[in-house]
């Protein structure tokens, strides 16, 4: 994988002090699930929060504001969370902020429309291996389990290019996102928790393309890292695999003890 050279290592002794002396009590501490706090698997189902993480999140939530901002839907998310974050949104942002629940309702109805179109432009002969997950205010299609995954991809995207209305397309590992346009996107939804929080700054770890929202704030008080390094994000910091991230928890709590 190409590697964009402006991003640094977090754990570098050149990087690591930034995150020493831009952490404290104050800060709302959010977070991605899937490829963050737990490793990507080839079912969605199967996933897992490791233990060893699931305690150092316990730990920081009875020291500061803690949010998971993830691409599930908010129940299926907290099948997979042994602790409880202050904040949970789903749905890349769509579901569970403060203030949006009538607009919600709206992204639901787009979202049972678009399930029908698809199933029209995409016929079910033509879907082996593609998996359509409505996920209440989004979808998304899956197409890791595709015999041939550039054309199960191009099918995709022509369809989902067909919709009425457009959805916002956002890509990942294996997977379209359709994202009603008028939704909020996990960079807006993390501004508008830190406000709700009443903080000042926030820490954001994520680690794809919808979490590029977040990345490309460029906001001087959000420190974003993102676990993988990949050319063109625009995170400032990285971690090279998502098994840094206990590591990077237990990091936080110690910066935190001693504030």
């Amino acid at each position: 994988m190409s590697q964009d050279s402006s991003a640094q290592y977090l754990f570098e002794k050149n990087s690591f002090p930034v995150l020493e002396h831009f952490l404290d009590r104050s800060t709302l501490f959010a977070f991605d699930l899937d490829g963050t706090l737990a490793p990507i698997v080839s079912h969605p189902d199967a996933a897992g929060i490791p233990d060893a993480v699931q305690e150092e999140l316990s730990v920081l939530a009875g020291k500061a504001p803690v949010a998971v901002i993830t691409g599930r839907s908010r129940p299926d998310a907290l099948r997979h969370l042994m602790f409880a974050p202050r904040y949970l949104v789903g749905n890349h942002g769509a579901e569970g902020l403060s203030g949006w629940k009538a607009r919600e309702k709206a992204f639901v109805r787009a979202t049972r429309d678009w399930q029908r179109q698809l199933e029209a432009l995409i016929p079910a002969e033509d879907r082996e291996g593609i998996v359509m997950e409505n996920k209440g205010s989004t979808i998304s299609v899956h197409y890791r389990h595709a015999e041939n995954r550039k054309k199960a991809h191009a099918m995709i995207r022509r369809a989902a290019g067909r919709l009425v209305p457009p959805p916002r397309l956002v890509g990942g590992k294996c997977v379209e996102n359709l994202i009603p346009e008028d939704a909020p996107d996990k960079g807006a939804a993390l501004k508008l928790l830190m406000r709700q929080a009443g903080c000042s700054k926030a820490f954001f770890a994520g680690d794809d393309e919808t979490d590029e929202d977040v990345f490309r704030l460029n906001h001087k008080r959000i420190l974003a890292v993102r676990v993988g390094r990949k050319n063109d994000s625009s995170a400032r910091f990285f971690l090279r695999e998502q098994s840094e991230i206990a590591r990077l928890l237990r990091e936080i709590n110690r910066i935190l003890g001693r504030s």
